[in-house]
C-alpha cells in the first residue's frame, strides 16, 4: 500500500504577533513550506486549515486564508477539535491522499489569540468541558488539569518539583528554538516560588495562550520520493481516540484514555512500540500532561511518570527525549497550530536538521497532541528510511 510523507515545512515566529493579521501569519509559513518543499501553488491539489474560529473575529476562516494564499479555485476546509485541531486537519489530508482523491494536499494550522482578553480565552476554554454540569460552576482548564496533578500526587506520590522539572526542561530547549515564544531558561526554585494559578500550579506550570502558524505539505509515495527524494519524511502511523466530554464520568483522573487508545492505534499502523521511539512531542498544555504523557504512551510505567523526568530521561540522551523544542510551555500554544508545529519539529528531528537540539540516530518520531481536556487525542508516528 502506499505511504504518505511529507515533503515541506514550515513555521513561524510563536508570540503576541501584533505585526501580522491571522492570514499573514498563515501566508508566513505556507511561503516557508513551499520553499523547502521547492514546489509551487499550482502543485498543490487542496489546502486544509486547522483553526479554532472562536478566536477569530472572521468567520468561516478557511475561505479568507484560500484567498490570501492566492490558492483559490482550489478546494480548502476547516477542520476544528479544540487544541487538536492542527493533527486533525493533518490527519485530514492524510486521508484525503489515501483516498485518491488528491496527490498533494496543504496542511496550515493557525491562530490568533491574542485578540482576545485572557477572561475570554478562559471562559471559552472552559466551555469545552460539558457545559450542563461543570463549566457553569466555572471550571477552567488550569483547573481541570490541576485536578489531573491533584490526583497523580495522591494515588503515586509525584511531587511539586517532579512538574516543576517538566518547565526547566522545556524552557532550557525552548531557549534554543529562535521560533518559541518564550527564550529563557528558568531555574526550578523560579518555578516553585512562581504565583499560584490552581493550586499545585504555579505560573510556570501552564502554557501561554500565543498568536503562530505552522505548516506542512503531504504527498502520495510516488509524488514524494520524486519531490523530496531522501528528504521525505513518512506518516505511517495515525491514532485517533475520544473519552468522555464530562471529566466527571471518568474512571480515573491520572491519566488521558484517549491518549492511551490513540497510541494503541498509531504503534499498531505503524508496526512499532514505545521503545522504538527516538523522539516525541507531546502535549504540554500543564506540566502534569507531560508526565501523564509519559505514561500514556508507554514510555513509563503508571505512575512513574514524575520520576521519569526527576531523572531525565526525557532530555537528550535520555530513555525518549521529550518536547526538545520546548513544547507548549515555552514555545506557546497557539492551540489550531499546535498539532501542525509538532510535525514540523519532529519531520526536522528526523531529517538531522535542529542543531543543538538534534536528537542521536532519530529514525521514528512522535507526536500526541490532546484536544480539550482529553475528549479527543491524535497520536502520529513518523519514519526516517
Amino acid at each position: 500500500m502506499s505511504r504518505i510523507g511529507i515533503i515541506g515545512i514550515g513555521h513561524g515566529k510563536f508570540g503576541r504577533r501584533s505585526d501580522a493579521s491571522v492570514q499573514e501569519l498563515a501566508f508566513e509559513s505556507f511561503a516557508e513550506a513551499l520553499s523547502d518543499a521547492k514546489i509551487e501553488r499550482k502543485d498543490i491539489d487542496a489546502t486544509v486549515i486547522g483553526a479554532v474560529p472562536e478566536y477569530h473575529k472572521q468567520r468561516s476562516l478557511a475561505g479568507a486564508i484560500q484567498e490570501y494564499l492566492e490558492m483559490t479555485p482550489k478546494p480548502t476546509w476547516l477542520t476544528e477539535v479544540a487544541c487538536a485541531s492542527g493533527s486533525a486537519a493533518i490527519r485530514t489530508a492524510w486521508m484525503g491522499i489515501k483516498s485518491g482523491l488528491h496527490k498533494v494536499v496543504s496542511v496550515i494550522g493557525c491562530q490568533k489569540m491574542t485578540e482576545l482578553q485572557t477572561p475570554e480565552i478562559l471562559a471559552l476554554m472552559g466551555r469545552v468541558g460539558e457545559v450542563q454540569w461543570e463549566s457553569i460552576f466555572g471550571t477552567t482548564f488550569p483547573g481541570y488539569y490541576a485536578m489531573f496533578a491533584n490526583r497523580h500526587m495522591h494515588e503515586f506520590g509525584t511531587t511539586k518539583e517532579m512538574l516543576a522539572a517538566v518547565a526547566v526542561k522545556n524552557h532550557f530547549y525552548g531557549a534554543m528554538n529562535k521560533k518559541a515564544m518564550f527564550q529563557k531558561e528558568v531555574t526550578l526554585e523560579k518555578c516553585l516560588a512562581s504565583d499560584p494559578v490552581a493550586s499545585p500550579f504555579g505560573i510556570f506550570d501552564c502554557c501561554a495562550n500565543a498568536d503562530g502558524a505552522a505548516a506542512v505539505i503531504l504527498a502520495e509515495e510516488e509524488r514524494a520520493r520524486a519531490i523530496a527524494g531522501d528528504r521525505v519524511v513518512w506518516l505511517d502511523g495515525l491514532g485517533c481516540a475520544t473519552t468522555t466530554m464530562s471529566v466527571l464520568r471518568r474512571p480515573s483522573l491520572t491519566g488521558i484514555s484517549s491518549a492511551t487508545e490513540a497510541s494503541k492505534q498509531a504503534y499498531e499502523m505503524a508496526g512499532v512500540g514505545p521503545a522504538d521511539i527516538k523522539v516525541a512531542d507531546v502535549h504540554d498544555c500543564f506540566t502534569i500532561a507531560e508526565i501523564m504523557a509519559y505514561e500514556d504512551l508507554g514510555f513509563c510505567k503508571k505512575g512513574q511518570g514524575g520520576h521519569f523526568i526527576a531523572e531525565k530521561q526525557s532530555y537528550l540522551g535520555g530513555r525518549t527525549p521529550v518536547n526538545v523544542d520546548g513544547g507548549l510551555k515555552s514555545k506557546g500554544h497557539p492551540i489550531g497550530t499546535t498539532g501542525v508545529s509538532m510535525t514540523v519539529e519532529v519531520v526536522k528531528q528526523l531529517r538531522g536538521d535542529c542543531g543543538e537540539r538534534q536528537v542521536k540516530d532519530a529514525d521514528v518520531a512522535l507526536t500526541h497532541n490532546v484536544g480539550g481536556i482529553g475528549q479527543y487525542c491524535f497520536v502520529h508516528i513518523y519514519k526516517k528510511e
